[in-house]
């Protein structure tokens, strides 16, 4: 549908989830597909599994060190070659009211989410700008256009995220880079919400299947429907759309 044949994309947090739903989908477009995350034995059985759509490389990589990157990186390039689409998909999320939130845990919110994109963009982009062409996809969501309680650390790196998006988008246009985001909203079946809702169900907060009732569409997301509109927001037809924040959201969010 994409005609992504004879690309090359690097997905962050590919080990799971959404990540690895992305990952599915490009591959299925014809995309050849190099795969970081700091979790390397998830990394091996995810790469298993998809290998038969196609070529998959993967590497041991925390987003929050820029020598890990750069190593992370350098290995996928020396399998890919030249890459052409960059999906920053890593993040973390914890749940906690900000006056409860230690320093420890914004900061590692921050240094995953926030310094995650900035080193992935430093490492990856200089070959785009050479090349005059590429694609950035950076994983949002929706709480990057609103505050919620209770994920206060989450959603100012978040926001964090749309505001590089819109940025990158303005330095890197005339060198052909379209930089964009999409803001996912409920999403079931990941690790993340997995951990959240733990956290939610000991402090009596309702389930994700339960606040899905009050969302337009009466459902949660799932990593599929993320990995849909990341695989066009990559390709030739939204060659004319940058710096921007798409909702995928059924609803929840509508800006």
């Amino acid at each position: 549908m994409y005609q992504l044949d004879g690309k090359s994309a690097i997905i962050t947090g590919a080990a799971h989830g959404i990540g690895k739903a992305i990952a599915a989908r490009l591959l299925d477009e014809g995309c050849a597909v190099g795969l970081l995350d700091v979790d390397l034995d998830g990394l091996k059985a995810t790469s298993k599994e998809l290998s038969a759509k196609g070529k998959v490389a993967i590497a041991s990589c925390d987003v929050s060190s820029s020598l890990s990157v750069e190593k992370g990186v350098s290995t996928l390039t020396d399998s890919l070659g030249p890459i052409d689409i960059l999906i920053n998909n890593a993040g973390i999320c914890k749940v906690g009211k900000l006056l409860e939130t230690d320093v420890e845990t914004w900061r590692n919110t921050f240094a995953v989410n926030v310094d995650g994109i900035f080193h992935m963009v430093r490492a990856v982009t200089p070959s785009m700008v050479d090349r005059r062409s590429g694609c950035i996809v950076n994983i949002a969501s929706w709480m990057g256009k609103s505050g919620v309680a209770s994920y206060g650390a989450y959603c100012a790196s978040k926001f964090a995220a749309v505001s590089l998006t819109q940025s990158l988008a303005c330095e890197l246009g005339e060198f052909g880079i379209r930089v964009n985001a999409v803001g996912p909203g409920l999403v079931v079946d990941t690790k993340m919400r997995d951990e959240s809702e733990v956290k939610r169900k000991a402090e009596g907060l309702p389930s994700a299947f339960d606040r899905a009732q009050s969302i337009p569409l009466r459902r949660p997301g799932f990593p599929d429907d993320i990995a849909n509109a990341v695989a066009f927001l990559s390709s030739a037809q939204a060659s004319y759309i940058t710096g921007e924040t798409i909702s995928v959201t059924g609803g929840l969010w509508n800006d």
